[in-house]
């Protein structure tokens, strides 16, 4: 086989080792969460393990699960996604660390509470009311929900430290704070979904005082070596256009606390990771991030989409999204690692093959042929 250029310097750019606090990953491929209601009663089974060692024995440097719920009574609606609490969903999360690793895999919990979030007309489970900063759901309206109390808020921020101490001792390589798309943290975050007239709500800088409570709660309870990434973005589902800044400036009065606070990494979360976040700049959510911050960036939006699926998106040709843009992103620093999604879920040897330059074997995304995300 004769590699192209983009063969050999994406095999050379995407392999480099990257650490973050005190965990080293072997290349700059990241498997993105996924949510996939695959685990009955919030236990994390078998097949839960190998969906994740698939990926994990075919390259991907470090991944991050689906999205986990804490142990709140309102963190989650649905009985099979998984739990991050509970004897029983804490040993199939175990295990599954465990077989990542015997796969020379690195992994992180991704920590979630949906807040306001629900899908009308699901019953939540367990069955507690949603809770909220102001009770409104991401889409500005009112009802099913009530607004937290202190009480409300000091519950959930202990609820994410002690799942962060149960990631650390069953064997997790980390952990990841779910502050993006709309759900509980990013509902703070945001001035759309926090009216609250107290502390912690009105500017930038207050409406982040609940997620650096949790950032720093987390930060204490586990050991000083343990990575904590958080995950962030301007998009909400159903609000693609929402922003939690509009300037730099906006950004950093948003990142400072949370890099006080102890974060050691940020996930950018972003729909298509080409398109400038500024004005007057080309650099992404995550260049951004990296510039403003000085902390490690995961960039993320449609890696490995590029050609047929993007043609459905208005004014945005094929090959924008292309790999030799985002290498040439990467090789310039604007951010240090990669967040695959849906291509992963097309091809779990996707990261193999980039890996080792044989990009010719990539399969075209076609969600019509994904029966199940295995």
């Amino acid at each position: 086989m004769t590699l192209t250029a983009t063969d050999s310097r994406a095999a050379r750019l995407l392999s480099a080792p990257f650490s973050i606090n005190g965990l080293t990953v072997p290349n700059r491929i990241v498997m993105a969460p996924m949510t996939r209601r695959f685990s009955p009663g919030g236990v994390p089974g078998a097949d839960v393990a190998s969906y994740y060692v698939r990926r994990a024995a075919a390259g991907v440097g470090l991944i991050v699960t689906e999205g986990t719920y804490v142990g709140h009574d309102s963190a989650g609606e649905s009985d099979r996604v998984p739990r991050f609490h509970g004897a029983e969903q804490l040993a199939g999360w175990a295990k599954v660390a465990e077989e990542v690793h015997a796969a020379g895999g690195r992994i992180v919990p991704q920590l979630w509470h949906i807040g306001m979030a629900r899908n009308a007309g699901r019953p939540p489970f367990p069955e507690a009311p949603a809770v909220g900063p102001s009770g409104l759901r991401p889409d500005g309206t009112e009802g099913g929900g009530r607004v937290m109390t202190q009480r409300d808020l000091d519950d959930v921020v202990a609820a994410f430290a002690e799942a962060a101490a149960a990631a650390e001792r069953i064997g997790f390589d980390g952990v990841e704070l779910h502050g993006a798309h709309g759900y509980l943290i990013d509902q703070f975050l945001w001035a759309g979904t926090n009216r609250r007239t107290d502390s912690y709500g009105g500017d930038p800088v207050a409406r982040t005082k609940f997620a650096a409570e949790i950032v720093a709660a987390v930060r204490e309870t586990v050991s000083p070596g343990f990575p904590v990434l958080f995950r962030y973005s301007q998009w909400k589902q159903g609000a693609y256009d929402a922003r939690l800044a509009g300037t730099p400036q906006e950004l950093e009065a948003v990142l400072a606390p949370l890099v006080t606070a102890g974060v050691d990494a940020f996930h950018a979360s972003t729909r298509r990771y080409w398109l400038p976040e500024f004005d007057g700049s080309d650099l992404n959510l995550a260049g951004w991030t990296k510039k403003l911050t000085g902390l490690p960036a995961v960039t993320v939006g449609s890696v490995g989409l590029d050609g047929e699926f993007l043609k459905a998106f208005q004014g945005e040709g094929a090959g924008v999204g292309s790999l030799g843009n985002l290498l040439d992103r990467l090789e310039r620093g604007e951010f240090d690692l990669v967040a695959v999604g849906r291509a992963l879920l097309q091809d779990p040897r996707w990261a193999q093959k980039v890996l080792a330059g044989r990009l010719e074997e990539l399969a075209p995304y076609d969600p019509a042929s994904l029966s199940s995300l295995s």
